[in-house]
């Protein structure tokens, strides 16, 4: 079996400049942080995802797909092996610069139209020249992308470099279940709870709370599309007393209650 090198397909998808490049795989690759000169459309088949930036973290669930604007330092990993990862990069088109939606790195639903029309796309691997009917069909797809995606998913969460603020994160990230406050991180890492307010606010522009608040909803999500856990247990694991509390926050971040969210098949009350 051909050694898998994540560079050579990096470099691939640049190659032709005006091509479309598809690309479905069943195995998990891993990459590096990376960018393209073309815009990526990705849809995990099975299973949920995280898409990485320099900046944020980015939820991937079910029947959504992540949209990457050419030039956006990123990669993305599956928690659980995926059917298929879907992948198409997009040419540029001379007025692309003219759609916010081409520019803007986010986790959008795929409706039945599009999921129809990706999964079309296995026709086709590797460059799809122009001229050809793939091409076009290609084009129709980011031609429609922009009237079809109009509602993010609006939970993201920060993240950053900082050498001093990193641990904290994976501290408060591998410990939601446990009832964390400024107080109990200042002490764990023995920085004033002024100061790590003050990083909190410079790094990543968010307040402790607010961060804390996101990587818990964040959990959440993961629980509720990957777990057959109760809405209650799921509360219990992300810190809240409160099952109502734990729903009502669920709803002001992701615009949706829990049990709305949670898959109809493995729902639970």
């Amino acid at each position: 079996m051909e050694e898998f090198k994540p560079e050579l397909i990096i470099e691939q998808v640049d190659r032709i400049p005006e091509s479309a490049y598809i690309w479905h795989w069943k195995t998990e690759h891993h990459f590096p942080f990376h960018k393209h000169n073309k815009g990526q459309l990705t849809y995990v088949e099975g299973g949920v995802a995280f898409l990485y930036t320099r900046d944020k973290t980015y939820f991937l669930p079910a029947r959504h797909y992540m949209w990457v604007p050419a030039g956006v330092e990123h990669y993305f990993a599956h928690r659980y092996p995926a059917n298929f990862v879907r992948t198409i990069y997009f040419f540029k088109d001379e007025d692309d610069e003219q759609v916010p939606f081409y520019r803007q790195t986010g986790i959008y639903p795929v409706n039945t139209l599009l999921l129809e029309m990706i999964l079309y796309t296995t026709k086709w691997d590797k460059d799809v020249l122009p001229g050809s009917n793939g091409y076009r069909f290609v084009k129709a797809i980011k031609n429609i992308l922009p009237d079809i995606s109009t509602s993010p998913l609006p939970i993201n969460l920060p993240t950053t470099d900082n050498k001093r603020l990193q641990p904290v994160l994976r501290y408060i990230n591998e410990n939601l279940g446990e009832p964390l406050t400024l107080e109990t991180i200042s002490t764990e890492f023995n920085i004033s709870e002024r100061t790590l307010t003050r990083l909190f606010r410079s790094t990543m522009d968010i307040s402790f709370f607010q961060y804390l608040k996101l990587a818990r909803m964040t959990k959440a999500m993961g629980y509720l599309l990957e777990t057959e856990k109760t809405i209650s247990e799921i509360a219990w694991d992300t810190g809240y007393n409160s099952v109502s509390a734990f729903s009502n926050t669920f709803f002001k971040l992701v615009g949706k209650r829990p049990s709305d969210f949670q898959p109809k098949e493995t729902g639970k009350g």
